[in-house]
Parts: C-alpha cells; sequence; structure tokens
C-alpha cells in the first residue's frame, strides 16, 4: 500500500483529499503545517508528499527546501496543492523543486488520477 504525506491546514480540504486518497486504497498521514511534516518525514517513508504552500508555523515552500535536503530521502515526490493559480505560479513551483503541481479547489472528478500518476502507478 501506498503511503502518501498529506500537508494541509485546513480541516475541510485534509478531510476531502484524504477521503478521496483512502477510496484509492492509499494509506494517508496527515500534517498540519510545515514544521510537522519535516517531521513526518524524518519519522518514516512515504511515497509522495502532497504539500500546501500557505500553511502556519511553516510555509510549504520552507518545508520542502528541508526536506529535500534530507540526505536520507533523495527523490522523495513532492507535488504542491495549492489556491494560488497566478500566472507564473506553476513555472515558480516547479523551479523550487516539486514534481508536480495540483490547483485548490481540488477536482474530486481527477485528483485521484493526478495522485496516481505522480505515483507513477
Amino acid at each position: 500500500m501506498k503511503c502518501i504525506l498529506l500537508v494541509e491546514d485546513v480541516e475541510d480540504n485534509r478531510e476531502l483529499a484524504r477521503l478521496l486518497l483512502e477510496c484509492e486504497g492509499y494509506e494517508v498521514v496527515e500534517a498540519h503545517n510545515g514544521r510537522e511534516a519535516v517531521e513526518a518525514v524524518r519519522a518514516r517513508t512515504f511515497d509522495l508528499v502532497l504539500m500546501d504552500l500557505s500553511l502556519p508555523e511553516m510555509d510549504g515552500w520552507e518545508a520542502t527546501r528541508l526536506i529535500q535536503g534530507m540526505a536520507d530521502r533523495p527523490g522523495l515526490p513532492i507535488v504542491a496543492v495549492t489556491a494560488h493559480a497566478m500566472s507564473g505560479d506553476r513555472e515558480r513551483v516547479m523551479a523550487a523543486g516539486f514534481c508536480g503541481y495540483v490547483s485548490k479547489p481540488l477536482d474530486v472528478g481527477s485528483f485521484a488520477g493526478q495522485v496516481r500518476g505522480y505515483l507513477g502507478a
């Protein structure tokens, strides 16, 4: 079973994403902010991280930078999940080392397929 770290501070968004992922058979571990995300990645192995960018305590940009710097987690795919949909945001996300970009609000019909694609499944 693939394990996904879901990093999202808004409860409704987190619940929807978790439900959609669990219905696809994924194990989901939740983090509410960037600090918790970094701690979770230090503590266990994940197949994918879904990272909100606007988070309390530590934003998704900084958390991703720290995770990417972990020598024992090379190549861990991190996908930005964000409501930032301005021109150039996708390019900025990709330049920061994310492997992909999913915009919010989540599209219930396509979200699971997007995640499958990032998992290579």
